[in-house]
């Protein structure tokens, strides 16, 4: 009944694509007027022209310049920009240390960050924070200058299994006047300190370190920028701002570092019961290696006051969070929480995520790059596609005349959905189309167009079996929606692993022909063969009329035809089928090929 229910009701496929086609550009008109969409994809580097930037590695050991590092450093890269949303981004190697970053169309100040950003990730125990602000100590009447800073004048900027985000200008505690002197937990001068203990003691605060730490200024924009200069030394302490400005900090030497990051991602805090909360936080997880040094850092920082009790988390010489710990944290999972929107989470964990770069590099060149095809070649991609359109229409209706029509049709709809579905994409996605893209549309005509050669042809067969059009139409779709299945499942396969193999413009083309091959089947099953099934009901095509494409006379009737098994069997006259729609058993006899001779 289901069935029978279903054949008899073709145009609810019909309204259902309809409506999916509606919805689509119904959301992209609605983008135009209240966001930032187009009615037209964005381009990609090729097309449209971009920014290119060029890095140069620093480092004292030109051996570490290998292959290997330049090429891993372009997978990183590539990951922060992917990670972005920007899509169809070059990146390359140049004389064999450079890398030339190419970004299409006009990158936001936050994608030229994550390229810039280039030194390693470096974690470091906090041994002092304050203000942003320079301090100037009061001078001693008749004395020296004293260089004085407050251990703890900050607070912690997170909480024990995790951190808040940065804190701002209102939260930093100011340094303190010239009366409170830096001291460490035994009362001594941080100028006089003993060999340091361990990372987070106050030995580190030699009357040098002091000095820097009070001249900082990190309300000054030349010292948020980042860079190889103030990375400073692994196995020193160094003086770093907050990356938005909001306070400074005293670290000492690295302990963990950021090639210890197995996985870093953000989400809404799953509290001990299970459910779901409001709040924002990243996890982070370490390797093997970075859990067993993890779990020793934090075993000593529990135990500290604060701020010593902070981790920090340094970029690019830059302090991107400094959470702080309250539990030990045993098998290298961490959740740094506090008070994070759903952006600055997702920012912080890709920060983590693509963070260590094998090298540190510094920006050579940035500017502005013009298309290296440019408009004319897209104009010459769209006349192609548009000619192999033609010459299919043209074929189409030669070959099967006003059926060729559902052919032309059908590959409208699937151009209007690909067209639609790549629009949207570049809005809510980034995605941009490349000439390489162009090129697999084209070829996607090739495979579409296919799809309908192979089921009208199953029809062609059946009708030449003598059955009717209608029995025809579902016989012949019950075997050619087969074929069509393995034919675009091959295509989606092969498009999928090209993908996942391939760089560039490459991935450009694997992804608009998996893209088109997954339209072609939706085109087939919920246009193609729903207008066949309306069509079967109509005269014109039912009775075989000359111009119908399914005129006798084209399926040559009468004609023997080779069955297979050595038998060649002659077709009942068209219209003529028996009750049960199998062939009329009163026409001509079967006769039997033996030995190459016809009896």
């Amino acid at each position: 009944m289901a069935t029978t229910a279903r054949r008899q009701r073709p145009a609810r496929p019909l309204v259902t694509l309809l409506v999916l086609v509606a919805a689509l550009f119904g959301g992209l008109l609605a983008g135009t007027t209240w966001s930032d969409a187009s009615m037209t994809p964005d381009l990609a580097l090729d097309l449209e022209g971009g920014t290119q930037v060029i890095l140069t590695p620093v480092t004292d050991d030109e051996t570490r310049v290998t292959e290997d590092t330049i090429r891993q450093s372009i997978e990183i890269i590539r990951q922060r920009v992917d990670a972005s949303g920007v899509a169809e981004a070059e990146i390359s190697a140049q004389g064999g240390s450079n890398i030339v970053v190419g970004l299409p169309g006009t990158p936001t100040a936050q994608t030229l960050a994550l390229v810039r950003e280039s030194a390693q990730m470096l974690f470091r125990p906090v041994i002092v924070s304050a203000g942003p602000e320079p301090y100037e100590p009061p001078s001693e009447e008749g004395g020296d200058e004293q260089l004085d800073a407050v251990p703890g004048g900050q607070e912690p900027d997170g909480e024990a299994e995790g951190a808040q985000p940065d804190a701002t200008a209102e939260d930093q505690a100011p340094v303190a006047e010239g009366d409170q002197d830096a001291v460490d937990p035994d009362g001594q001068e941080p100028g006089d300190a003993p060999e340091p203990a361990d990372p987070s003691d106050f030995a580190w605060l030699t009357d040098e370190v002091l000095e820097e730490f009070n001249a900082r200024d990190c309300t000054a924009e030349a010292n948020l920028r980042g860079g190889a200069e103030i990375v400073g030394e692994v196995d020193e302490p160094v003086v770093a701002c907050e990356a938005s400005g909001a306070a400074k900090y005293v670290l000492g030497p690295v302990e963990v570092m950021g090639a210890d990051i197995d996985n870093a991602q953000s989400g809404l805090r799953v509290g001990s019961t299970g459910v779901v909360t409001n709040e924002w936080v990243v996890n982070i997880s370490f390797d093997s290696d970075g859990s067993r040094t993890f779990r020793q850092v934090t075993e000593r920082l529990i135990e500290l006051e604060a701020p010593r009790n902070q981790f920090a988390m340094v970029l690019d010489g830059l302090v991107i969070s400094a959470p702080q710990v309250n539990t030990v944290i045993t098998d290298g999972n961490a959740e740094i929480s506090g008070g994070f929107t759903q952006e600055s989470a997702g920012t912080l964990a890709r920060q983590l995520n693509f963070g260590a770069l094998p090298l540190t590099f510094v920006v050579q060149s940035e500017q502005q790059i013009s298309a290296t095809l440019g408009s004319e070649q897209l104009q010459k991609g769209i006349v192609a596609g548009l000619i192999g359109l033609l010459a299919v229409g043209v074929w189409s209706l030669a070959q099967y005349r006003a059926l060729g029509l559902v052919t032309i049709s059908s590959l409208a709809m699937a151009g209007l959905l690909a067209y639609g579905t790549i629009t949207l994409l570049s809005w809510v996605q980034g995605y941009r189309l490349s000439l390489a893209g162009v090129a697999g549309l084209i070829v996607a005509i090739g495979i579409t167009t296919d799809s309908f050669i192979v089921y009208f042809e199953r029809i062609r067969d059946e009708l030449r079996d003598g059955r009717s059009l209608a029995a025809a139409v579902d016989l012949a779709w019950a075997r050619a929606r087969r074929t069509i299945l393995i034919s675009d499942v091959v295509s989606i396969i092969a498009a999928v692993v090209l993908y996942m193999l391939a760089v560039g413009g490459v991935r450009g083309f694997a992804f608009t022909l998996g893209l088109t091959t997954i339209i072609d089947l939706v085109v087939v099953f919920a246009f193609t063969h729903p207008v066949l099934k309306l069509l079967s009901r109509r005269r014109f095509f039912a009775q075989g009329h000359r111009w119908s494409g399914l005129d006798p006379s084209l399926l040559r009737e009468g004609s023997p035809r080779y069955a297979g098994r050595g038998r060649v069997v002659s077709p009942a006259r068209t219209g003529s089928p028996d009750r049960t729609g199998s062939p009329d058993r009163t026409g001509s006899p079967d006769r039997t090929m033996t030995e190459g001779k016809m009896r």
